[in-house]
């Protein structure tokens, strides 16, 4: 998996000892180090445009999106949806 720099990402060594997945950083101003997740951002923009704040949102509503997008097939995923492709790993 391939992470940005920012604050929110501290924990990541939680992350790789409770998942066992690689964690990389990408450099700086380089979003095409991390596809995927610049992927998920667009995908993310068509329910809440940029700058929306989340609070004002329920945690059912966010859920709600949050299943969509997790059961939608990506075609960089060789149209998988991403709980097919890290579902094993949740299950451990």
């Amino acid at each position: 998996m391939t992470w940005d720099q920012g604050t929110e990402m501290r924990d990541w060594e939680k992350v790789r000892v409770a998942t066992g997945i690689e964690i990389f950083f990408c450099d700086p101003k380089s979003p095409w180090q991390r596809g995927i997740n610049e992927n998920t951002n667009g995908l993310l923009r068509q329910y809440f445009p940029k700058g929306t704040e989340l609070a004002g949102f329920s945690k059912e509503h966010l859920d709600a999106v949050a299943a969509e997008l997790n059961d939608r097939p990506r075609k960089r995923l060789e149209f998988q949806t991403p709980i097919e492709v890290i579902g094993d790993i949740l299950l451990r």
